[in-house]
């Protein structure tokens, strides 16, 4: 009678990891009996990464849900596969939604959110020209720092600490200095304000301005209409309200800033930015598509991922949510004691919200006990960062049951005698 043979399976990822495992032992013992005069390698490395779990509660980055993650391990793609580049325009035509805009030159900087900063500067501005800075917080400041990097004019319109510049003020500042462009940071991560834009482009075509938007901590949280606010370039990040890895920044350039771009008396700086080279490879300007830079493959899945889950909620409905949830966050923060930085609830942003840290509370002690208990909440930056925290309800985080857990949860340690200055 013939011997019955069991098969057992054992998962794809645990064979692999076991081969791995064996063929590491190999190469020690063989590396054991060999010479070298390399440096060694660091003994940490030896052994397996390990990730703590964690709420992130902070200004960013934020969770990543089931789908989003699981992009993460799909196979790669080389950076020109026709696959790869339908990947690339689905996440176009995906961005264009987000940002409510037709433009062509809708695409990804391959960089964090500030490298869209970078690019948009590098793209619309040349040494010399004139720049506006409306600032409520550090944003408008690193804006500020970067145009005079560039050998630009600056000039600043900055309002009061907690509260916002109105229209009326920016747009004096526009009939004054006719700058070439003006810079908004709309969601302010340093002190959670929301700064409104509606009704400047009228003054800023008046005096030929650009008007530049930094959605990175607002976009798909707060109503934004690139085309109908006359935007000229907006950019934004990954890994807030969408919920995604770092490492893409998404951008539009309106037809206005594209012409300026085509007509600059010098080329753009940075080959990596230039918005002419870029746009071919994503698919903008309905030519071949050139070789310009390996995009980071994985992160393009990720925020094609993220896309579909905005697109299928919708964006009125993820902007109601998030004005919905963050308002509960108020009522909670405030039934408990705690005082929100920015006084005016019109003024505060949608998913980002900047608490005081109550009198005679280490704020420093508290977000430390907080995240070895797995949550993450933010300090202050700067000369704020003992007197402020900084909690964000981006995305999949701003949910009702979620943020009354964080709230108890900070309730809990300000009372804790160890968190007392």
């Amino acid at each position: 009678m013939a011997a019955r043979i069991t098969l057992i399976r054992v998962p794809l990822f645990a064979r692999s990891f076991s081969a791995f495992q064996a063929k590491t032992a190999q190469y020690q013992e063989k590396s054991e009996t060999m010479s070298s005069n390399l440096i060694p390698p660091p003994d940490v490395l030896k052994e397996p990464i390990k990730i703590p779990p964690r709420q992130l509660f902070g200004p960013g980055p934020s969770n990543m849900p089931d789908a989003v993650a699981h992009t993460q391990s799909m196979s790669l793609l080389g950076h020109l596969h026709p696959e790869f580049l339908k990947v690339m325009h689905d996440v176009r035509d995906g961005l264009k939604y987000l940002f409510q805009t037709t433009n062509d030159f809708t695409m990804c900087a391959s960089g964090t959110g500030h490298s869209g900063m970078e690019c948009a500067f590098l793209n619309l501005l040349e040494r010399g020209e004139s720049l506006l800075c409306v600032t409520t917080g550090l944003w408008g400041r690193r804006a500020e720092s970067l145009g005079q990097r560039l050998g630009l004019q600056t000039f600043v319109v900055e309002a009061p600490q907690g509260e916002v510049v109105s229209v009326e003020e920016i747009s004096k500042a526009i009939e004054q200095h006719k700058p070439t462009a003006m810079f908004v940071c709309i969601g302010e991560s340093s002190t959670g304000i929301v700064q409104p834009i509606q009704g400047l482009s009228e003054a800023c075509k008046k005096h030929n301005t650009l008007l530049i938007a930094d959605t990175v901590a607002s976009i798909g949280a707060e109503p934004f209409k690139m085309d109908e606010w006359g935007v000229d370039c907006v950019y934004s990040a990954t890994q807030k309200v969408l919920n995604a890895p770092p490492g893409l920044a998404p951008i539009s350039f309106s037809k206005r800033a594209m012409d300026k771009i085509r007509n600059r008396k010098t080329k753009v700086a940075s080959f990596y930015f230039d918005a002419l080279e870029l746009g071919n490879y994503w698919g903008c300007d309905g030519q071949i598509t050139r070789y310009h830079h390996t995009a980071p493959i994985s992160s393009v899945y990720a925020i094609r991922s993220a896309l579909s889950i905005i697109a299928n909620e919708s964006l009125e409905h993820s902007w109601e949510r998030h004005k919905t949830n963050v308002k509960l966050l108020h009522s909670l923060l405030e039934e408990n004691g705690f005082e929100c930085f920015v006084q005016k609830p019109e003024n505060r942003l949608a998913c980002l919200t900047v608490v005081k840290v109550p009198q005679g509370v280490d704020g420093k002690k508290v977000t430390a006990s907080l995240l070895g208990k797995g949550l993450e909440i933010a300090n202050g930056l700067g000369e704020s960062a003992a007197k402020l925290w900084r909690i964000g309800t981006f995305g999949g985080n701003s949910d009702e049951q979620k943020i009354r857990n964080v709230v108890k949860m900070l309730k809990d340690e300000v009372q804790n005698p160890t968190n007392k200055l």
